[in-house]
């Protein structure tokens, strides 16, 4: 059994409240026990989340050493942003899969470039909150 980590950024604590027509009506501690429920059989998936960057660097470090066997990671607009996460994906030896609910591409233009895709080995985005799923899908995979 493969073990995951779902790492969500600034503002994801949020989802179900924020923006519902860009993000949904659903709380991701709603939609989280069903991906649990989903990928039982083949992977242990805990979850973090935190609004502060330094503390988003803090908890991949600390599991990118073999603690997990990849991550899912919503890093929120640190993605457009953080050079550190982009660093911090690149010095951990486990693969990360960078996510999005919405369609990042459809959105602003800001949005359309990513400092942390490069150091990934997949981006999934545009489909909800099932962008999660299919991040655990790829991290999953035989």
């Amino acid at each position: 059994m493969k073990k995951i980590l779902i790492v969500n950024g600034p503002n994801l604590n949020l989802l179900g409240l924020r923006e519902p027509g860009i993000y949904g009506s659903e709380s991701f501690e709603n939609y989280l026990p069903q991906l649990r429920e989903r990928f039982a059989e083949k992977a242990e998936i805990s979850y973090y989340q935190s609004n502060v960057e330094g503390e988003l660097i803090d908890k991949l470090q600390s599991v990118g050493f073999g603690e997990v066997d990849g991550v899912v990671l919503n890093a929120g607009a640190y993605t457009h942003t953080s050079v550190a996460l982009g660093d911090c994906i690149r010095a951990i030896k486990v693969p990360v899969v960078e996510i999005h609910i919405s369609n990042v591409h459809q959105r602003e233009e800001f949005r359309h470039h990513s400092m942390i895709s490069a150091a990934c080995c997949g981006v999934i985005c545009g489909f909800g909150l099932d962008s999660y799923r299919l991040g655990v899908e790829a991290l999953t995979a035989e």
